[in-house]
């Protein structure tokens, strides 16, 4: 599959879109004032995802994960490294959270932060669109990006869109990546669609 800078722009602009409106919606929920940004949108073979040392490393990253189906169907997540999970945690509800622990309110909140984020990224993508998915319940997920997509429901992935997300919450920079897997030929179909809707093959 040959994938277009002009593609790769539109995509972008969509995902921009959805954490515009996660941001928002983080901001009312929390009372904090959160901007979101995406420096950066990848297309990548599914196989290379494991080889993402700079952006996936780390035995202990924190996913909430949405599967979808439909006209393209695979798994959104939203994945923060040890670090960037601790730091939103206090910034979020003023308690500190040894990076060692698991318990209820990490849970709680990175599954809160994650659902936002991925409904809005998705729903970005769908309105634009004009296609209906369907979604399963999110999952919330811990260990090495191996692990995690190692615990994904069976499918034949193939194509996966890398965003570099980053929450800005007064002077902190907390890094999530915002991860689309896609199943065999499900990219090819929403980049189609994209193209065709967004004018980008023009």
């Amino acid at each position: 599959m040959k994938v277009t800078e002009e593609s790769v722009d539109a995509i972008r602009e969509l995902i921009n879109i959805g954490v515009g409106k996660a941001a928002g919606l983080l901001n009312e929920m929390t009372g904090t004032h959160i901007r979101l940004q995406v420096p950066e949108v990848r297309v990548l073979q599914y196989t290379d995802l494991a080889r993402e040392n700079q952006l996936l490393e780390g035995n202990r990253l924190s996913a909430v994960t949405l599967n979808f189906s439909g006209p393209f169907s695979g798994m959104s997540m939203l994945i923060f490294p040890d670090r960037s999970a601790a730091l939103l945690i206090a910034a979020l509800t003023g308690e500190t959270i040894a990076e060692a622990d698991l318990d209820a309110l990490r849970i709680e909140t990175l599954s809160e932060v994650g659902n936002i984020v991925n409904n809005a990224v998705m729903g970005s993508l769908t309105n634009v669109l004009g296609e209906r998915l369907v979604y399963s319940m999110p999952e919330y997920r811990e260990g090495s990006i191996t692990e995690i997509l190692g615990r994904s429901r069976p499918g034949p992935y193939d194509w996966v869109i890398l965003a570099v997300s980053r929450f800005i919450i007064e002077d902190l920079h907390v890094v999530g990546n915002i991860l689309m897997v896609f199943e065999i030929g499900a990219l090819d179909l929403l980049i189609e669609k994209i193209d065709r809707v967004m004018g980008s093959s023009a």
